[in-house]
């Protein structure tokens, strides 16, 4: 089965000064969020490609309608390894796909979305280790007489924000998308590698995701939709 090449036309990609060994694409949802993961990115080795609005849903689309699609057209392009039976690993331009979407439940739509993506026509990306997910914090909890802590779930943060002593409650503060985290808690716990959250995606990891999430991101058929 032959692949078509993606056309893509001119892209926000916010490139680094290197490529290869080391070198990391994060993408993320919009422009808000990747002006401030530019602001605390390495741009030597840190690439950030902002999406706009939610990606289609590659399992269900056509092979035609992924080909044509934009973000996927940028992201592919990006990347520089061709798609589907063209994919070459060795050409891919960074060492790490990280999906870092904004804490709340549209961010954790948009990076099932992609995973599909990633599943279904660059399935070697998570064969080898190459797509990871960044769990940005949720809010800030500070318990009294004790550093911040920085949840990265709902249950997590609601478990801390009802902390404390009774006497002083622990004081809390809910984050709305990346933009409106601190610019010195961004790059601790999302763009720094020795601090930030993050692991590799594995396939069956994917495969897992997309049948718990069910028939809206599932295939509907031959082709898809």
């Amino acid at each position: 089965m032959a692949f078509p090449s993606f056309h893509a036309g001119p892209g926000p990609l916010a490139d680094c000064q290197f490529h290869g060994a080391g070198a990391e694409l994060f993408v993320v949802e919009g422009e808000s969020a990747a002006a401030a993961v530019c602001g605390g990115r390495e741009p030597t080795r840190q690439a950030v490609l902002p999406m706009q609005g939610k990606p289609l849903n590659a399992l269900k689309a056509t092979e035609k309608k992924v080909a044509a699609n934009p973000l996927f057209a940028a992201l592919e392009a990006a990347l520089g390894s061709g798609w589907g039976e063209a994919l070459d690993l060795r050409k891919l331009r960074y060492t790490k796909v990280l999906l870092l979407m904004d804490p709340d439940a549209d961010g954790i739509h948009c990076g099932l979305l992609l995973l599909g993506f990633f599943h279904r026509w660059m399935r070697p990306l998570l064969d080898g280790g190459h797509v990871w997910l960044v769990r940005p914090p949720w809010g800030e909890v500070v318990m009294p007489g004790e550093p911040p802590r920085w949840p990265v779930s709902d249950q997590e943060f609601q478990r801390l924000a009802a902390g404390g002593n009774g006497q002083r409650p622990a004081q809390i503060r809910r984050f709305r998308g990346l933009a409106g985290i601190d610019a010195n808690v961004l790059k601790a716990t999302c763009l720094e590698p020795a601090t930030r959250r993050a692991e590799p995606v594995t396939t069956p990891e994917v495969a897992e995701m997309i049948e718990l999430f069910g028939s809206f991101v599932r295939p509907t058929g031959p082709g898809g939709a």
